[in-house]
C-alpha cells in the first residue's frame, strides 16, 4: 500500500515543476512511510511513497523500471494472485529480480498491455509508462478500493492517490458548487466529481490510455447484470460461497509483515476472522470498545467470536474524552468534506492497530453485496405488494406530525416510518436516492444556494433499470461503497500507514453474489440470508439474534455539551457564513433550531455535516 503522484506533460514548451511535484509527494508520506522516490524525463514526472508489505527489500522500491529502462511503473495496492501470474510469465521466459507483486504487474503490462488488467485479483491504482511509444496506462481497481484523483488541463494530466497532493502541486481550489450540494445530500461526494472543479475521480473499473498527448477513457470492467445467473440449489450456493470466501481470505493473508483482522462483533468481520483463523492458527484480532457508551459497544460479541475461533484478541477501550481528542485529527486528514462520523472510529482503530500489525483484513463490502442495511429491507418491502404499503403511501402529511429523532428508539422509529412513507410515492430510482441520502434534495439546494437545480441529476449514478432487487445492490456498489465506505477505510487507515484488505470484494465473490437469485440474499424475515446460513454453525448464536449495529459515535451528546461552544464558534456563526458566501444562513439557523428542539429529526447528522465542512474549509481553503 502506497501513495502515487504523477504529471504527464504533452506540451513540449512547458517544463514540469519538479519542486511543486516534490512538495505534493511529501503530502503522501503517511500512505508510504518506508521509502520515497521519483522518476522524471521530459515527458513525465512519476513519484511514489512506499508502505512495504511484499518483498520489503530495497530492490522492490518504486518507481520500478524494467532492465531495459524502457518501461516504468508506480503502483498503489496489492495483486493477490501475483504468484500464479508470475509462474505464467516465467513459462514465457521472463526473469524476475524481486519477489514483489509490483514487478509481476510491470512485466504483465509489458507483455499484454492494458488487457492484463482483467487478470488482476486485487486492489490498485497505477501508472504504467512506455517511454519508446510515449504511451501511458492509468487504471483504478474494479470496485474503487484504492483512490485515484486527477486534474486534466490542455497541457497534460496530474494524478495522485489523494487530493491534497494535487493541491500542493498548485491545482486550483475553486469549489464545485454541485459537488457541495451533493455532499450535504449524501454526506460524501459521489465520483467522478470532487469538491474542486479542477479535480475529478477516476471511476472504479476504469482506465485511461494516453498516447502522444491524447487521453482515452475506458470502462474495462462491470459485473452487472451477471453473465451467468446461478442455477444450483441453495445448499450448492452455500458451499460455493464458503469456498470462494475461504480462498479470497487465503489470498489476502499473503504478507511479509505482521497481519491480523478487524473484529467488530458483527457478522461480516466475524466471518472473515473465522476464515482467517482456519488459515492462520495464531491470528490476531482487534476491536474498538467504548467505555462511556455501552449502547455503541460491541466488544462482548467480538470477544465471543475471538474465544470461538481461538484468536489472540485485543480490545482498545476508549473514553468519550479520547474520542473527542481525536475528532479533529481525523477530520484533518480528509481532503474534501466527508460527514460519515464512523470515520472517527476507523481513525482510532487504525491508529492503535498499527502499533501491533501493518495489514488488517476487514468485512467491508458484505452489506452492499448481500443486503445488510435497513434501506435494503425497506427497498425489498417497497417492491413487495402489501396492505401496509398502501396504508403508508396514503399516510401523507399525518406522518410529519410524529416526533422524529435518531436520539431515541421511538423517535427513530417515527423518523423511519415517515421516510419510508415518503419513498413509497417515488419512482424506484428516486426512491433509492431518497433512502440513500441524509438530507432532502430541496433542503440541500437551499442550504448551498444552488440555483442550477437541473445541473445535478442524481439518477446518472443509476445506469441500470430496476428489474429486480439486485439492481439496488448494484447501485450501492456504484454510489455508496466506493464513495463512502471504501473512501473512509482507505483514508483513515492510510493516515496511520495501515493496509486494509477486503475479502468480500474479491471480484469472484462479488460476481458470484450478483449471480444469485434475490431470495437467496433477502426475504421478509432476513437480510444477508445466505451469508448467515453459510456460517451460522461456526459462529456464536448470539451474533444472529440481535439487530444490526452501526459503527457510531455519540454526536447528539457531544452537541448538547462538549462541542456546544465549538458549534457556536465554528458552525452556527452568522458572520462566518456570510463571509464565505457559500451557505444560506437561514438554512443553517433552521438546522440549529431543529437540533435544540424536542423533535431533532436528522439535524444531528446535518450538524455534523456542517461541522465537517467548516473544518475542511478552514484547513484547505483558508490556509
Amino acid at each position: 500500500m502506497c501513495g502515487i503522484l504523477g504529471h504527464i506533460n504533452w506540451n513540449s514548451t512547458k517544463k514540469i515543476d519538479s519542486e511543486a511535484m516534490l512538495k505534493g509527494l511529501s503530502t503522501l508520506n503517511k500512505r508510504g512511510p518506508d521509502h520515497t522516490n521519483h522518476y522524471a524525463d521530459h515527458n513525465c514526472w512519476l513519484g511514489h511513497t512506499r508502505l512495504s508489505i511484499l518483498d520489503t527489500s530495497t530492490i522492490a522500491h518504486q518507481p520500478m523500471c524494467d532492465t531495459s529502462g524502457r518501461y516504468t511503473i508506480i503502483f498503489n495496492g496489492e495483486i493477490f494472485n501475483f504468484h500464479s501470474l508470475r509462474q505464467e510469465l516465467k513459462q514465457q521466459g521472463i526473469q524476475f529480480e524481486t519477489s514483489s507483486d509490483t514487478e509481476v504487474l510491470l512485466q504483465l503490462l509489458i507483455t499484454e498491455g492494458k488487457s492484463a488488467i482483467n487478470k488482476l485479483n486485487g486492489f490498485f491504482s497505477f501508472c504504467f509508462y512506455d517511454r519508446a511509444e510515449n504511451k501511458y496506462v492509468l487504471a483504478r481497481d474494479r470496485f474503487g478500493i484504492k483512490p485515484f484523483v486527477y486534474s486534466l488541463t490542455p497541457d497534460g494530466i496530474i494524478f495522485a492517490s489523494e487530493i491534497k497532493a494535487l493541491l500542493a502541486c498548485g491545482i486550483s481550489k475553486t469549489i464545485n458548487k454541485n459537488a457541495l450540494t451533493n455532499f450535504f445530500r449524501f454526506s460524501y461526494i459521489p465520483g467522478p466529481e470532487s469538491i474542486f472543479s479542477a479535480i475529478q475521480k477516476l471511476q472504479p473499473g476504469s482506465l485511461v490510455v494516453i498516447q502522444n498527448g491524447i487521453p482515452t477513457f475506458e470502462k474495462y470492467y462491470d459485473f452487472y447484470p451477471p453473465q451467468t445467473p446461478f442455477t444450483g440449489t441453495y445448499v450448492d450456493a452455500q458451499k460455493q460461497l464458503y469456498e470462494l470466501l475461504l480462498d479470497a481470505t487465503n489470498k489476502r493473508l499473503i504478507s511479509d509483515v505482521p497481519i491480523g483482522t478487524f473484529l467488530s462483533g458483527g457478522i461480516d468481520s466475524s466471518v472473515i476472522s473465522l476464515l482467517a483463523s482456519k488459515l492462520n492458527p495464531s491470528l490476531h484480532t482487534f476491536s474498538l470498545g467504548f467505555k462511556d457508551e455501552p449502547i455503541y459497544d460491541e466488544t462482548k460479541y467480538a470477544e465471543l467470536v475471538a474465544k470461538k475461533i481461538n484468536s489472540n484478541h485485543t480490545v482498545f477501550n476508549v473514553t468519550n474524552d479520547e474520542l473527542l481528542t481525536h475528532f479533529e485529527d481525523a477530520l484533518n486528514y480528509l481532503d474534501e468534506p466527508f460527514a460519515d462520523s464512523s470515520a472517527l472510529n476507523m481513525f482510532i482503530l487504525s491508529k492503535y492497530t498499527k502499533n501491533k500489525i501493518t495489514v488488517a483484513l476487514s468485512g467491508d463490502g458484505a452489506d452492499e453485496l448481500f443486503s445488510g442495511y435497513n434501506k435494503h429491507k425497506a427497498l425489498f418491502n417497497a417492491i413487495s405488494p402489501s396492505i401496509k404499503n398502501t396504508l403508508l403511501r396514503n399516510l401523507g402529511s399525518a406522518s410529519q406530525l410524529l416526533p422524529q429523532s435518531r436520539t431515541s428508539k421511538i423517535g427513530n422509529l417515527s423518523r423511519q416510518i415517515n421516510k419510508y412513507a415518503d419513498g413509497l410515492k417515488l419512482t424506484p430510482q428516486e426512491r433509492y436516492i431518497h433512502w440513500a441520502s441524509f438530507m432532502e434534495k430541496q433542503v440541500a439546494f437551499r442550504l448551498t444556494q444552488n440555483h442550477n437545480k437541473d445541473s445535478i441529476d442524481y439518477l446518472t449514478y443509476l445506469n441500470q433499470p430496476i428489474d429486480n432487487f439486485s439492481t439496488y445492490l448494484y447501485y450501492d456498489f456504484n454510489l455508496v461503497l466506493s464513495n463512502d465506505m471504501l473512501h473512509k477505510v482507505d483514508a483513515m487507515s492510510m493516515a496511520h500507514g495501515l493496509e486494509v484488505r477486503t475479502p468480500f470484494l474479491d471480484y469472484r465473490v462479488v460476481e458470484f453474489g450478483f449471480s444469485l437469485p434475490d431470495h437467496f440474499k433477502i426475504d421478509q424475515q432476513h437480510r444477508k440470508k445466505i451469508l448467515k446460513d453459510t456460517f451460522k454453525t461456526e459462529l456464536p448464536s448470539e451474533l444472529f439474534e440481535r439487530a444490526k449495529h452501526g459503527f457510531e459515535v455519540p454526536l447528539y451528546k457531544w452537541f448538547m455539551k462538549d462541542l456546544k461552544n465549538y458549534l457556536e464558534m465554528n458552525v452556527f456563526n452568522r458572520a462566518l457564513i456570510k463571509e464565505q458566501g457559500l451557505l444560506n444562513w437561514e438554512s443553517v439557523l433552521e438546522i440549529k433550531k431543529q437540533l435544540y428542539s424536542s423533535n431533532p429529526k436528522d439535524s444531528v447528522y446535518n450538524t455534523w455535516a456542517l461541522l465537517s465542512f467548516q473544518h475542511w474549509y478552514k484547513r484547505y481553503i483558508c490556509d
